[in-house]
Formats: structure tokens, C-alpha cells, sequence
């Protein structure tokens, strides 16, 4: 299934509080348990201005569905074609594995 990295823009993002962003997680998991198992939430990375949020799901609508319903917003999606890292290095292989 495709994977997804979703960046919205947050002003102020790395300055919520545990509490606030525990309200953001929780509001997520309600609006994906209504969509059904079809779409995943992975993680998300806070920065100071941004979230970026990686989502498994079948196709990029229901990624904006997903933030439609939570009331997030959504500033850029791109779907992820490759994965690499550290051990990328050691062989084409094993790269390809990581996907």
C-alpha cells in the first residue's frame, strides 16, 4: 500500500504543549477509526512551524479526507517512492527491502 507524507503548516507547531499535542493525536485517531483500517497513521514530525505526518493509505483522497474531517490543515502531499538510510549503502539489495 502507498505511503504518504503530508506537510501542514502550523505556525507556531513546536511550541504546543504535551496536552495540545496529545488533543491533535487523539482528534487523528477519532477521524481514523471512522475511515476504517484502509488508511494508517505512522508518525508525525514537529517542527516550528510544520507537522509532517506519514500515512499509509490506499490513495491521496482519503489522506484529504482523513484532514477534512479532523480539521487539519493539509499544505502539501507526496507520495513516498523510495525509503533509504544508513544501510542503503551497503548493497542495492537490501535498499529495495526497505520500501
Amino acid at each position: 500500500m502507498p505511503k504518504f507524507v503530508i506537510e501542514r503548516n502550523i505556525p507556531g507547531a513546536g511550541k504546543l504543549s504535551a496536552s495540545e499535542l496529545q488533543a491533535v493525536s487523539e482528534k487523528s485517531c477519532s477521524v481514523l477509526g471512522k475511515l476504517g483500517p484502509q488508511i494508517q497513521w505512522v508518525q508525525s514530525y514537529v517542527t516550528d512551524d510544520k507537522i509532517y505526518c506519514v500515512y499509509i493509505a490506499p490513495n491521496e483522497e482519503i489522506v484529504r479526507e482523513h484532514a477534512r474531517q479532523g480539521g487539519f490543515p493539509v499544505n502539501k502531499i507526496s507520495q513516498v517512492r523510495s525509503v533509504i538510510d544508513p544501510t542503503s549503502a551497503e548493497g542495492a539489495g537490501r535498499a529495495a527491502g526497505n520500501i
